[in-house]
């Protein structure tokens, strides 16, 4: 038998000097300064502020985000933050944290979405500046123009009785929070909790979410850039698809791209269909045993926006693929999209396949869960949508992070990568001549990755106070 190299030999001690861990969370820190989100918390929460000498509210809510995009997963884990002053500075205690958290009410999370807003005008205009425009989404080899807003449902289960979880559709218990992404950056524009037993399709929940998602983007984009919006059949409710149509008489320039439910009209008209493409996948590679066809003639539009299209894709289930009675016959799997944008803005290809890219909302969903959604701390449902409004602000300053500070595979990197490479390494921190030193091991493989996105952190223009 040939031995294996074993592992050298270590003694250890607790008596090491000067030695911080999650160094690279300061960078999440610091980028909420440099943004402006730090004072405009500030200013919204200004009046909760009891005593000139106690912690200042917005700056406990920045932290509570700070600690979130690190991973944290409750309060008690502000302790890493709060144990290492010298790197952090003060951070509230548990307690304090909580008490906010219950004074935050809905007039007050108001005032944070729009503290949000703000620094996020802040984020974009210096992205502008040393980064050129935003991100375009790349569908098939093709650009979307302007912006894609993601909105899709999810179920977090809760097994403890916590207010307002309650049964949810699959059968399991907890909360079903309606989510809005923006594909280009990954940020989490807008969130709304609610009970387990919310419907997928509320047409009034949607309208929230979407009016909260438009209000994060800037006057500038909001009124001048065209927005595509994505849904599942969820968000296909004529009156969610009503305001939408109606948003575009307060100009602003947005399509929806959307599910459609499969009634008997559309199975007729998908049984008459003849003119079959082949379909493609995202990336523009022909989709093998998989064709696309528009039936917009084919069903009567009742209800619908004036210009709706009608898309169907059928290909061969996969093993496991859920399927209807009506698949189960014609043996193909069949889905339809309905969608505003009008012809000439891409062939049926396209569009198919950019309305296929609304998967990606399941991974922004997925990694959000671990930055903070993911676990409800407290049994009141008031608390939680706190937390849930802090969670999409620890989002978003790691999509900041991404877009406007580092390069290469760690700007597409979900967050427990970056986590594992950069957020939580080990540095020595030292104090001469009235400043701070934080040192990075020099054989670290991404320590030139963070402290090349400490150096453009520097370099970032600042708002005007």
């Amino acid at each position: 038998m040939k031995a294996t190299a074993t592992r050298p030999k270590i003694m250890v001690t607790g008596d090491g000097r000067g030695v911080v861990g999650h160094a690279g969370a300061r960078l999440l820190a610091d980028l909420a300064d440099t943004t402006g989100l730090s004072s405009a918390f500030s200013d919204a929460l200004a009046g909760l502020r009891q005593r000139q000498g106690g912690h200042c509210p917005g700056r406990i809510a920045v932290d509570v985000a700070v600690m979130l995009a690190d991973g944290g997963e409750a309060i008690a884990d502000l302790a890493v933050l709060r144990d290492q002053s010298a790197l952090f500075g003060p951070v509230a205690s548990d307690p304090t944290a909580w008490r906010l958290l219950s004074q935050l009410d809905e007039p007050m999370l108001a005032q944070l979405r729009a503290a949000r807003a703000r620094a996020r005008e802040v984020a974009w205009a210096q992205h502008a500046e040393v980064r050129g425009d935003l991100p375009q989404v790349c569908v098939a080899g093709r650009q979307v123009d302007g912006l894609v807003l993601d909105i899709d449902a999810s179920i977090v289960i809760c097994h403890s009785e916590k207010e307002s979880a309650t049964r949810t559709w699959k059968k399991t218990f907890g909360y079903h929070p309606l989510l809005c992404f923006l594909d280009n950056t990954g940020e989490a524009l807008a969130g709304l909790l609610r009970e387990g037993r919310a419907g997928s399709n509320t047409t009034a929940d949607h309208v929230t979410v979407l009016d909260q998602a438009l209000a994060q983007i800037p006057d500038a984009c909001r009124h001048g850039t065209p927005i595509l919006l994505r849904a599942d059949s969820a968000g296909s409710s004529h009156g969610f698809l009503a305001h939408i149509r109606a948003l575009r008489e307060q100009h602003v320039d947005i399509r929806f791209s959307v599910g459609a439910a499969i009634t008997e009209p559309v199975r007729e008209a998908i049984r008459a269909a003849t003119d079959w493409v082949p379909a493609i996948d995202t990336s523009g590679e022909l989709r093998e045993h998989a064709e696309v066809c528009e039936i917009t003639g084919l069903i009567d539009a009742a209800g619908w926006p004036a210009g709706t299209r009608f898309l169907v894709r059928r290909e061969r289930p996969h093993p496991g693929a859920q399927l209807s009675l009506f698949d189960t016959v014609e043996g193909w799997r069949h889905q339809v999209v309905a969608t505003d944008t009008p012809a000439g803005n891409g062939g049926i290809q396209h569009l198919e396949a950019r309305h296929r890219a609304h998967a990606r909302v399941e991974d922004r969903i997925r990694t959000g869960k671990d930055t903070g959604f993911g676990r409800f701390p407290s049994r009141h449902f008031a608390i939680n949508q706190a937390w849930l409004q802090l969670a999409l602000t620890g989002i978003d300053l790691i999509a900041w992070t991404q877009t406007l500070l580092l390069d290469g595979d760690l700007t597409r990197a979900e967050p427990k990568k970056l986590r594992y490479r950069l957020l939580h390494v080990a540095a020595r921190i030292t104090r001469t001549a009235r400043r701070t030193r934080l040192a990075i091991a020099t054989d670290w493989p991404w320590t030139e990755a963070l402290t090349s996105a400490f150096s453009r952190l520097a370099a970032l223009p600042r708002p005007a106070s």
